[in-house]
């Protein structure tokens, strides 16, 4: 990939809340949650797990119990990013939390890629969601579900927004 199509995904990507319903392979699936394994992490040490969720009454179940994914029932699928806190360097959740949200940021990334559509929606840091999460998919008790990330063919209706803002950015000192 050269630069500029790189540049072009990283800036065209958006949240996708409205799906077609249409159906996504395994395969595409695969090759997400691949990239997700390609992020960076501390010390090397992949505190990550991952879930793929396609069965059409599991996503229509998360979407009723989760508030801000609501867009579970028109999606294909989803990927649940989870991180195990006792696998990450020296063991500390925040590092699980910043490794996880790096392999989430590739999964929403590739998806873009792929002319697919994802929105991250937050299981962590909420108890009721990441409760709710595990039991719906039955996570062991010490795998902390970070993000459920719909994912599908995007009907269009969502546009990438210009976040770029120049005040924000610093010059050598604040």
């Amino acid at each position: 990939m050269n630069t500029k199509a790189c540049m072009e995904i990283i800036h065209s990507r958006k949240s996708v809340r409205a799906f077609t319903g249409e159906n996504i392979t395994q395969e595409l699936l695969d090759e997400i949650v691949r990239a997700g394994m390609a992020a960076p992490s501390a010390v090397n040490m992949q505190p990550w797990e991952f879930v793929i969720v396609r069965d059409r009454a599991m996503l229509d179940r998360l979407g009723d119990g989760l508030p801000y994914a609501k867009m579970l029932y028109k999606a294909s699928a989803a990927v649940i990013v989870c991180m195990d806190p006792a696998g990450a360097h020296d063991k500390m959740l925040e590092y699980a939390v910043i490794d996880a949200s790096c392999a989430a940021q590739n999964i929403l990334l590739a998806t873009e890629a792929l002319g697919l559509g994802a929105c991250w929606t937050a299981a962590y840091p909420r108890p009721d969601r990441m409760v709710y999460v595990r039991r719906c998919l039955s996570i062991p008790e010490h795998i902390l579900p970070l993000a459920v990330i719909p994912i599908g063919v995007p009907d269009g209706a969502d546009q990438p927004k210009e976040k770029y803002k120049p005040e924000k950015i610093h010059r050598e000192r604040w």
